[in-house]
């Protein structure tokens, strides 16, 4: 399975691709909205981890955008977010969010997410 990490915190995505990885995975990063959406056009991942609040966009607006970037194949989002109140939570879910992920995480935390989510 592929997953792209959209975030713009080094950090978190290079803790996020270790458990991936860790999980079989092949992963992909973007540290901005707009070169995940051209990384989901070209790459074609099956899930997308992505931040609450992108530099150049909100992650809400990611979701809005990312069909028109997918060419048919529509990946599993899961947000992951220091955001965590209920509104934020509820609003990822019904922009067609598979699960929410509070930051700071733990692998043990990230893979039951996952799990969660339907996915490996």
């Amino acid at each position: 399975m592929r997953c792209l990490i959209v975030d713009d915190s080094r950090v978190i995505r290079a803790v996020a691709r270790k458990i991936l990885e860790a999980r079989g995975y092949e992963v992909e990063e973007a540290e901005d909205g707009a070169d995940g959406l051209d990384a989901c056009g070209s790459w074609a991942p099956d899930l997308v981890l992505l931040e609450w609040e992108l530099p150049d966009m909100a992650g809400l607006e990611f979701v809005r955008l990312l069909p028109q970037h997918c060419e048919g194949k529509r990946p599993k989002v899961v947000f992951c977010s220091g955001e965590g109140g209920y509104a934020s939570i509820e609003a990822a879910v019904q922009a067609g969010a598979a699960e929410y992920i509070m930051k700071p995480f733990d692998s043990d935390v990230f893979e039951s997410k996952l799990k969660l989510a339907g996915l490996p």
